[in-house]
């Protein structure tokens, strides 16, 4: 009646118990303490077919890429046959905001797959567990200049999503915001010059005085008044 396992070659192997094969795909919540595991597996988390290590040009990897293959992101990209969703390794709610949420916001400046879809998508989702108002304002300080650089680069995607977080961000601190905005107010009034642009770029002023009441704008507001913006 014994439960070990005799090899040939006399080697014993005890099976696995009931404890060691019993895991659970479901998020599972995440330690505060004091900083992200990282992951036994890196390699599982990126996409071999856009990112080659190896190439002739390749650069160091950024320092959002440098975490993200270290583990330090808690959701990883999940092909889907429409479309792609994160699948989050613990429960988003009990991620540490700090310093996850800038280090997403940060990450919004990558210009390679899937860098770029794990950053939007994971600090959009971030903001929408319950409790994110209080975990999201005293981080403002921090995200704002982080935010103020995605909307300076030069890329057109990379700026889109620093203005699609920067709209969700407002939509869940609010008024909190209003004191920052004289930072990021310049490089939205340069891209106004750029007609694609144009149209979104007043919808989010729109929502950031929607969500943040009414704001005391600076100077470059004047240059985005003569784009016809109706706020008075």
């Amino acid at each position: 009646g014994s439960n070990v396992l005799r090899m040939s070659s006399g080697i014993q192997i005890k099976p696995k118990t009931a404890v060691q094969k019993s895991k659970t795909s479901s998020p599972l919540p995440c330690s505060p303490e004091p900083a992200l595991k990282p992951q036994p597996k890196p390699s599982d988390k990126l996409n071999p077919k856009t990112i080659d290590p190896f190439g002739a040009h390749s650069r160091p990897p950024s320092a959002f890429a440098a975490i993200y293959a270290k583990g330090g992101i808690p959701c990883r990209l999940v092909h889907g046959s429409v479309k792609h969703r994160l699948q989050w390794e613990c429960l988003p709610e009990t991620v540490p905001f700090d310093p996850l949420l800038v280090t997403l916001a940060e990450g919004l400046r990558e210009t390679k797959h899937p860098y770029t879809f794990v950053s939007k998508e994971g600090f959009k989702e971030l903001l929408m567990v319950e409790g994110a108002t209080e975990k999201a304002i005293p981080l403002l300080p921090r995200l704002v200049p982080v935010l103020k650089a995605a909307l300076a680069h030069l890329d057109d995607e990379v700026f889109g999503r620093g203005l699609d977080a920067l709209v969700q961000l407002s939509a869940v601190v609010g008024p909190s915001l209003n004191d920052h905005l004289k930072h990021l107010l310049t490089n939205l009034s340069r891209r106004l010059l750029d007609k694609k642009f144009r149209e979104k770029i007043t919808v989010a002023l729109q929502k950031l005085e929607q969500y943040g009441g009414k704001v005391s704008w600076p100077d470059d507001y004047s240059v985005i008044c003569t784009f016809e913006c109706n706020f008075a």
